[in-house]
């Protein structure tokens, strides 16, 4: 029997998550979560949820949620759309502006699911490779005429950012829309929330799955000029948050210092841990992010080195490409479980 899928979802491949473990027991330093919980008012505004409300849909709009975010950045309401995690507002955006044979800029290497939404839309990626330093290719991109441009700043895996004025220059630049995902910006030195307020061609996504520690929710926001917002309305799915996810997203905003104590828990570990990689063999990229891509001082593949790390049940995450074979990306975790890294590292040596 032949299954009749459209040929371009035939040919490719699915995007592939970093693993989650089945087993107990792992030190999970390999998806970039939080290892901090979230606000306990969170877990509060679920539980008012769960009372005889779940019956019901929830708002299609989210506009709990929106209304919060509006007043946490300081935007109007319609600048703002809630997606099932930024993802879900990637998907988005491909389905808004990518259509068969239109094409998608990106720098390379970067988050792999923006090459799966395009190939899902029967479009094309046009990959610019970053520089050894991910300074960002202005020219490059700009002069690719694609109808949407996507920079993941902070940058995954390098954990490396560019400055807004440079991402300015790109906003101008660019013939389409430009997307700034900053799914770490938390952990950062800048933002590009001011873009998505003065330009009508800049889209700002933030994730509440970093430094909100609500990965388990699928929660996120994207910013933008409300024409833009309008018209990725008319492509969401009707009702792509649940009433837990929206009761939870709406109490992370109001509790904005819980998250930022945790974020500076995690930027001092990752001060620990970036000093203290030298030690044990790796480089560390210059990380903005909650977590570090490293390089094996002495080259070669380091997936000897995942694989030793994942016998003793810490998981950190390995790509097997030319530009990242000789690097393993560690989320930072507590104290703990990087000392626990550490130690193991050492042994492997």
């Amino acid at each position: 029997m032949t299954i009749p899928f459209r040929r371009n979802i035939a040919r490719m491949d699915g995007y592939a998550p970093g693993e989650q473990p089945q087993e107990p027991g792992f030190i999970k330093l390999n998806t970039n979560e939080n290892p901090y919980p979230p606000s306990p008012k969170v877990r509060k505004a679920i539980l008012r949820e769960t009372d005889n409300r779940l019956r019901l849909y929830p708002d299609p709009d989210a506009n709990a949620l929106r209304k919060q975010a509006a007043r946490t950045y300081g935007f109007d309401l319609s600048n703002i759309i809630a997606g099932n995690g930024s993802d879900d507002l990637l998907a988005m955006i491909a389905k808004a502006f990518i259509g068969e044979k239109c094409v998608m800029a990106y720098p390379t290497p970067t988050y792999t699911l923006y090459d799966t939404l395009v190939q899902i839309q029967g479009g094309r990626t046009v990959r610019v490779q970053f520089p050894q330093d991910f300074a960002l290719p202005v020219k490059a991109l700009a002069g690719k005429g694609a109808p949407v441009t996507m920079v993941a700043n902070p940058n995954a895996p390098s954990g490396t950012a560019v400055s807004t004025d440079t991402l300015a220059a790109l906003a101008d630049a660019v013939s389409g829309v430009l997307v700034v995902d900053e799914a770490y910006a938390d952990f950062a030195n800048d933002t590009a929330l001011p873009l998505a307020r003065e330009r009508k061609n800049v889209i700002v996504l933030r994730t509440f799955s970093k430094s909100f520690s609500l990965a388990g929710m699928r929660i996120a926001l994207g910013f933008a000029h409300p024409k833009i917002i309008e018209g990725l309305n008319k492509v969401k799915d009707s009702y792509n948050l649940d009433r837990l996810s929206i009761a939870a997203g709406e109490a992370a905003l109001s509790d904005i210092l819980w998250m930022k104590q945790n974020t500076a828990r995690i930027l001092k570990t990752r001060e620990t841990l970036s000093e203290a990689l030298p030690s044990v063999g790796y480089t560390p990229f210059p990380s903005q992010t909650n977590f570090i891509l490293a390089r094996q001082t002495r080259g070669g593949s380091a997936r000897p080195v995942f694989e030793a790390l994942k016998r003793r049940k810490i998981l950190v995450r390995y790509f097997d490409t030319p530009r990242l074979a000789d690097c393993i990306r560690i989320t930072v975790g507590t104290d703990e479980e990087i000392g626990r890294l550490l130690a193991a590292m050492k042994k492997l040596r």
